[in-house]
C-alpha cells in the first residue's frame, strides 16, 4: 500500500460537476473524487486544492474543503446524524453573472501541481437578489448584489446545539417563523466552545471546559503526545454531541491501554463489558479491540466508560469507534491529540451547512460569529510576537475554510471574527491582515465585522471592518444615567454614528439584564415583552443599519415574540434606504413625556412616538398603567412643500388607526398626535 507523501504517480485529477445549469447566486457543489487525504487535510501547506472558474474574461479561484457528509433523521424527537460514506473534497461556487463557465481543479502538494480537465456549466438569470454588501449609493446602509436595499430586522439566536434550547431542527423552525413575520437577520455563534455550535473548538469526550481539570496528560513512553489518565475507578466517555448509531449493526471499539502490575481495565459500553484490557507486560502499551452489536431500536451510543480495578495507575490512548466493517470515525471527540486551532469539528460544520441552507430557503441572513475567541485572545497581546503571527496564520486558515465551505451561500451576511474581544488588545494589525486575506480569498466579498466586550471606537473606524458594532444591555447600574431602555438604545445609536458616520452600523446585542449581565427575576416571571418591543422600534428608526439584535432568544421564543416583527417590517417596507437622503432625528413633545424617534427624506417620514411611562421599569417593575397622552403636538421640518398623506398606526397589530391628507408649508408639517397610551407609529407619504 502506498501512503500519502510517497513518490508515486498520482491518479489523474477529476472534477465532477453535478449539473449543467445553475441560477446566479445559487450554490453549485463540485466533487474531487480520489484526491488523497493528507495527515492534516485542513492545512493548505500540505494539499492546496482549489477550482478556477472562468467566464467572459473573469476568473475566480475558490478553495476546496475537506468535509464529512451526514445522514439526518428525527428519532424520538431528537436530531440524529450519522456519517454518510467517507469524508472527501468538495468545492462550492455561486455564479454572480449569467453566461457560460468553465471550471478546472488545481492541486498543489508535495508531488507538484496538477490540473483536471475543464468542465462546463451555464449561469442562468437569478431569482434572488444576491449577496449583501455595503450600499454603493449610501455607505451607511446595506444592499444586495442587484442594488436592492436591505435593512436588517432580527435578533441573536446564538447558541445552537444538541444540549441547547435551540437544536438544529428547532433553529430551522425558528427561521421559518421569523421569516413569516418579516424578520430577515440573525446573529449566530459558530465559536461556542464545547457547549454549542463551534467550528474550531477543543470539544472533548473527557470533560467540559467549565468543569476544571480534565484527565488529559502527557503520554508515558511517547513524548510529544497526550493520553487519558484513568485516575478514578470509573472514567466516563462523554462527547458533547449525541453519538448516533445504526440499529442491528456491529461496532468495534479500539485503542491502547497501559497499566501497572496487578491492575485491570475494562470497557463497559452498550450493555457489554470487555475482558481485562490491561497489558500482559506492566508499564507497556497494549492495543485492544472490543465489539458490540446494537439492538433493533438502538439509535444512540449509551453510557460508555472505562472501569479501573486493582493497584497502580492506568492510561488510555487512541480510543476509536467505527463500524466493524470500517467507515468514518464516530468518536472523534475522544482524540486528545488533535490541535486546538486549525482542526474543524465535522458535525458542527455539517450543522452550519444545514443552517445556511435553511436560512437561504427562508430569506434569512446570518451574521456568523466565526472564531472561538478564547483560542486566540492570549496570543494577541504583542503584535510583534511570534504568537501574534501564529494567531493570524491560524485565523486565516480558518477563514479560508469558511470561504470554501460556506462562502457561496448568499445567506452568509457577514464574517464576525469573534464575540466580544478585549477592546484594549492591539488588534489593528490582526484585522488588517485578515481583511486583506479575505479580499484575496473570498470572491463574493462578504462583509467583515467584529465585537468587543466594551465599546471600541478603533474597531468602528477600522478600514478593513465593514460593519461597526456595539453591544448594550440596560441594567440597574444604568438607571442614574439613562431613564429607560429606549434612551439606552438611542444613546448607543448616536455613539455608533459618531464613530462610523459612513459605514453600516448595528447594535449586535441588546436587552435588559442585571448588573452581572444575566436575566433578571422579573424577566423570568413576566410574560410581557415590553422591553423587546420598545428596543425593536427605537433601534429601527435610530439611524443604524438594522434593528438592535436582541439577546435572550429562549425567553423571546417561549413568549412567542415573532408577531412583533411583522408590523415593523411592513412599516419600513418603503423606506428608500440607499437613496442618499434618509436622515434620523429625535424630538420630545408633551412636556418631555413623549419621545419622538424617526427617519425622514424630503418627501416622506417614518416616526415612532413613545410614551416614557410605557418603559419596562414603569409597566412591569412598578406595575403601572400609562395614563393616556392627549393633545401632543408634533412638528416635522425640512420636508418638501406639497400635499401628503398622514397615517397613524398601531405598532402591535400593524393596523392603520387614522389616515388623512395634509399639506407641508414652508418645509413644516404640524400635527396633533392622536390619543395613545404606549406607543404609536406615524408615516407621512406623498
Amino acid at each position: 500500500m502506498l501512503l500519502f507523501g510517497q513518490a508515486a504517480e498520482p491518479a489523474p485529477l477529476r472534477l465532477v460537476c453535478p449539473r449543467a445549469e445553475v441560477r446566479c447566486f445559487e450554490v453549485l457543489e463540485f466533487e474531487l473524487p480520489g484526491l488523497e487525504t493528507p495527515p492534516d487535510p485542513f492545512d493548505p501547506a500540505g494539499v492546496d486544492a482549489a477550482v478556477v472558474f472562468r467566464a467572459a474574461g473573469q476568473t475566480w479561484r475558490v478553495p476546496a474543503f475537506f468535509g464529512q457528509d451526514y445522514e439526518r433523521r428525527r428519532v424520538g424527537g431528537r436530531d440524529w446524524f450519522y456519517p454518510r460514506g467517507e469524508p472527501g473534497w468538495k468545492v462550492r461556487f455561486a455564479p454572480t453573472r449569467v453566461g457560460e463557465f468553465t471550471a478546472t481543479a488545481e492541486v498543489r502538494d508535495a508531488r507538484g501541481v496538477r490540473s483536471s480537465e475543464p468542465v462546463r456549466f451555464t449561469g442562468l438569470p437569478p431569482t434572488r437578489p444576491g449577496f449583501l454588501r455595503v450600499s454603493r449609493g449610501d455607505p451607511r446602509w446595506l444592499e444586495f448584489s442587484d442594488g436592492t436595499p436591505f435593512f436588517a430586522i432580527g435578533q441573536n439566536l446564538a447558541f445552537i446545539g444538541s444540549e441547547q434550547y435551540f437544536t438544529l431542527s428547532r433553529a430551522e423552525e425558528a427561521f421559518a417563523r421569523l421569516a413569516a413575520h418579516g424578520a430577515n437577520y440573525l446573529r449566530v455563534w459558530t465559536g461556542c466552545g464545547d457547549w454549542a455550535l463551534a467550528i474550531e473548538a477543543p470539544k472533548s469526550a473527557w470533560g467540559r471546559s467549565w468543569e476544571g481539570q480534565v484527565p488529559i496528560v502527557p503520554m508515558p513512553g511517547e513524548p510529544g503526545r497526550r493520553c487519558v489518565w484513568l485516575t478514578n475507578t470509573v472514567t466516563p466517555v462523554r462527547p458533547s454531541h449525541d453519538v448516533a448509531l445504526r440499529p442491528a449493526t456491529t461496532y468495534r471499539v479500539t485503542g491502547r491501554v497501559r497499566a501497572g502490575a496487578g491492575g485491570a481495565v475494562r470497557l463497559e459500553v452498550q450493555g457489554t463489558t470487555s475482558p481485562n484490557l490491561a497489558p500482559a507486560v506492566p508499564e507497556t502499551w497494549a492495543p485492544f479491540r472490543h465489539e458490540f452489536t446494537t439492538g433493533p431500536e438502538d439509535f444512540w451510543l449509551a453510557e460508555m466508560r472505562f472501569r479501573r480495578d486493582g493497584p497502580g495507575e492506568a492510561w488510555l490512548a487512541d480510543l476509536s469507534l467505527r463500524e466493524a466493517g470500517g467507515g468514518p470515525e464516530l468518536l472523534w471527540e475522544a482524540d486528545v491529540n488533535r490541535p486546538a486551532r486549525g482542526w474543524y469539528n465535522p458535525l458542527d460544520c455539517f450543522w452550519l451547512d444545514e443552517l445556511l441552507v435553511a436560512a437561504q430557503r427562508h430569506g434569512v441572513y446570518l451574521q456568523l460569529c466565526l472564531l472561538t475567541r478564547d483560542l486566540y485572545m492570549a496570543a494577541l497581546k504583542d503584535p510583534t510576537s511570534a504568537a501574534y503571527d501564529r494567531a493570524i496564520a491560524d485565523a486565516q486558515k480558518t477563514l479560508r475554510y469558511a470561504v470554501a465551505r460556506w462562502g457561496a451561500f448568499t445567506s452568509v451576511a457577514a464574517w464576525e471574527y469573534w464575540n466580544e474581544m478585549d477592546p484594549g488588545l492591539p488588534t489593528d494589525r490582526f484585522y488588517s491582515e485578515l481583511g486583506e486575506f479575505l479580499e484575496r480569498t473570498d470572491p463574493w466579498g462578504h462583509l467583515r465585522s467584529t465585537s468587543t466586550w466594551g465599546p471600541s471606537p478603533k474597531d468602528c473606524r477600522h478600514p478593513k471592518l465593514d460593519l461597526a458594532d456595539v453591544h448594550f444591555y440596560y441594567r440597574p447600574a444604568d438607571h442614574a444615567r439613562l431613564r429607560d431602555e429606549v434612551e439606552g438604545i438611542l444613546d448607543r445609536a448616536r455613539w455608533l454614528r459618531e464613530q462610523a458616520p459612513n459605514k453600516p452600523a448595528l447594535q449586535g446585542e441588546c436587552g435588559l439584564a442585571d448588573d452581572q449581565w444575566r436575566l433578571t427575576d422579573e424577566m423570568k416571571r413576566s410574560r410581557e415583552l415590553v422591553d423587546f418591543h420598545n428596543m425593536l422600534w427605537a433601534s429601527a428608526l435610530s439611524g443604524t443599519s438594522g434593528t438592535a439584535l436582541a439577546w435572550w432568544w429562549e425567553r423571546l421564543d417561549e413568549r412567542n415574540h415573532y408577531p412583533h416583527y411583522r408590523p415593523l417590517s411592513r412599516f419600513l417596507a418603503d423606506v428608500p434606504w440607499t437613496g442618499g437622503e434618509v436622515q434620523a432625528f429625535t424630538d420630545e413633545t408633551a412636556a418631555g413625556a413623549v419621545r419622538v424617534v424617526g427617519l425622514k427624506t424630503r418627501r416622506a417620514a417614518w416616526v415612532w412616538c413613545f410614551h416614557r411611562a410605557a418603559a419596562w421599569k414603569h409597566v412591569v417593575t412598578a406595575g403601572q398603567t400609562p395614563a393616556p397622552v392627549r393633545g401632543a403636538q408634533l412638528v416635522l421640518t425640512d420636508l418638501a412643500d406639497g400635499e401628503c398623506r398622514v397615517e397613524w398606526g398601531d405598532t402591535r397589530s400593524g393596523e392603520v388607526l387614522e389616515a388623512a391628507p395634509a399639506r407641508v408649508r414652508d418645509g413644516r408639517l404640524a400635527l396633533v398626535v392622536p390619543e395613545f397610551t404606549h406607543d404609536l407609529a406615524l408615516k407621512v407619504v406623498r
